[in-house]
């Protein structure tokens, strides 16, 4: 799984953000996996869809289009929910409060920089 930071502008948010680019890696995704830290993140891509099944704790999410366009934002997803966004091409996976704590807001533009 290859590892990116996330950008806004001129201001790097997240400082690793690992790739789930392959059907496994996206199946896979954070099941099993320690908490993600505060400067952590997945990004599932192609994703409009996520699901906390089998998750042990919460996550943010940022639904991102094509342009990495935040599309929408759900903050704190408990296990065993679904979320979506039909505009949505990818999603950004963030430890819960992350959205709030980096200031991510509708409309903002997520770029991926290799790390």
């Amino acid at each position: 799984m290859r590892c990116h930071s996330a950008w806004s502008g001129a201001q790097r948010r997240i400082e690793r953000v690992w790739l789930a680019e392959t059907a496994t890696e996206r199946m896979q995704g954070l099941l099993g996996r320690p908490p993600l830290g505060e400067n952590e993140a997945m990004l599932l891509k192609p994703c409009r869809l996520v699901h906390t099944l089998g998750m042990a704790y919460p996550l943010d999410l940022v639904f991102l289009d094509r342009h990495g366009r935040v599309r929408k934002l759900v903050q704190a997803l408990r296990p065993a929910r679904l979320a979506g966004c039909l505009a949505a091409q990818s999603t950004l996976e963030l430890a819960a409060g992350r959205i709030a704590a980096l200031g991510l807001v509708l409309g903002d533009v997520i770029e991926l920089r290799p790390a």
